[in-house]
């Protein structure tokens, strides 16, 4: 499928700059690229939300620790590891 993409001059010069220092070979391939890049950041995105979904999901069905047992576990967690490193 052909496309036909109008990138204003900026962008425009942008990638003939990229593909004239040899990092891409066509204007093309700076393009499909950048297409991918932001595919990426889409799945990224989705796995993002659908990790808080399910922590709201666990919230609303009382699946939670208080804060103050997480961060009393979290910094006894830290302290033994800072005392191991100190001691190796």
């Amino acid at each position: 499928m052909a496309s036909d993409v109008d990138l204003g001059p900026q962008l425009e010069s942008y990638v003939a700059s990229l593909v004239e220092k040899g990092r891409y070979s066509s204007k093309s391939e700076v393009l499909r690229e950048g297409i991918r890049l932001v595919q990426e950041r889409e799945e990224r995105l989705a796995a993002l939300h659908a990790g808080i979904a399910r922590g709201l999901a666990d919230s609303a069905a009382g699946r939670v620790k208080p804060a103050s047992e997480v961060f009393d576990r979290l910094e006894a967690k830290y302290k033994a590891m800072a005392k191991t490193t100190k001691a190796g």
